[in-house]
């Protein structure tokens, strides 16, 4: 008898161990719903993508929420990252400002989106006070914007690290420059210090970096909008270049209103776009491109090993799907 209530214990505790992080929420009154198709590896370290978020829960940003926190649940992720726009139309005025309950805290209320964000800075948050993003910080559990551009290294399951380097690419865009009552404070920045900091940070010594991964809100590339805008072609000279000579794994942005996934002929660095996490807008494809979709949504990117898993997810009105997955592998 004692061995048979032995053997019992052992398979029940097998199954528990089995499970995936989504049955096991489940199992214990987790209310969300799976995302059919979302790819989870046991011991991967995953995190998720949006951008261009903040428009008081309309359009389509409740969607892309209440799903973001079902495939935080799915995948184990450990954290977001916010590719900037995170407020429209004009930022924020303070750390007081109603848009930190109507476009963020009221909106991402899944418990698994308690976890850190890492966010970046977008051209619509230079319209108003980027200094009480910065603040925001030292308020919130969860926002992680410690300065206009900053870095972060994870530990990997295996003892090898992932380099995570944001950067205010706004004073990089020619255009804006000149305009100071739109863009506040925009010329005040000094594009040679972060430029600086920039190939330092990237030219890491520490031999654990086996991932390299840059946030910024501009694309190097599209196929959407701003396919021929002299802004995005600027930004490309300014950044591809130097990208590939420090063998930048990914460069994530948004600032167009869709998801893609681009990477030149000849080139080292993918780029994937993540900017649909409310408005969306048509999208289209260019040379080097891999995928292209105008739809609401977001990306999750997993590592494990020698692998990165990148998926797009569509977010729809009752439920997500995924609509491409990419890998990269080293």
């Amino acid at each position: 008898m004692k061995k048979t209530l032995f053997s019992f214990i052992l398979f029940a505790t097998s199954l528990l161990f089995a499970q995936t992080p989504f049955e096991y929420e489940k199992s214990t009154g987790y209310s969300g719903s799976n995302i059919s198709g979302l790819k989870y590896e046991k011991d991967s370290f995953s995190f998720l993508v949006l951008g261009d978020f903040g428009r008081v829960g309309d359009y389509y940003q409740k969607d892309v929420a209440r799903e973001m926190g079902n495939a935080m649940i799915v995948l184990e992720a450990e954290f977001v990252v916010s590719v900037g726009d995170n407020f429209y139309p004009n930022g924020v005025a303070s750390t007081q400002d109603y848009h930190w309950k109507s476009s963020f805290e009221e909106i991402y209320t899944n418990p698994a989106l308690y976890a850190d964000w890492y966010v970046a800075l977008g051209n619509h948050d230079y319209r108003g006070n980027v200094q009480a993003q910065i603040d925001y910080t030292n308020i919130s559990r969860r926002w992680n914007m410690p300065d206009r551009y900053y870095s972060k290294t994870f530990e990997l399951e295996n003892g090898e690290k992932l380099l995570l380097v944001v950067m205010d690419t706004n004073p990089f865009i020619n255009g804006y420059h000149g305009n100071p009552e739109k863009y506040r404070d925009l010329d005040k920045q000094d594009t040679a210090a972060q430029m600086k900091w920039l190939v330092e940070t990237l030219d890491t010594k520490d031999p654990s970096v086996k991932w390299k991964m840059v946030v910024g809100h501009h694309p190097l590339y599209s196929g959407g909008k701003r396919i021929d805008s002299e802004d995005t072609l600027g930004f490309e000279k300014k950044f591809a270049g130097l990208f590939d000579q420090h063998k930048v794994d990914a460069y994530i942005c948004g600032h167009e209103h869709d998801l893609q996934i681009i990477k030149p002929k000849g080139r080292y660095t993918t780029q994937f776009l993540s900017g649909a996490a409310s408005e969306v807008r048509a999208s289209g494809n260019r040379e080097g491109t891999i995928f292209a979709a105008a739809e609401p949504g977001f990306m999750s990117f997993s590592i494990l090993g020698n692998k990165l898993l990148v998926q797009t997810i569509r977010a729809g009105k009752e439920k997500a799907e995924v609509l491409h997955s990419f890998e990269i592998k080293k």
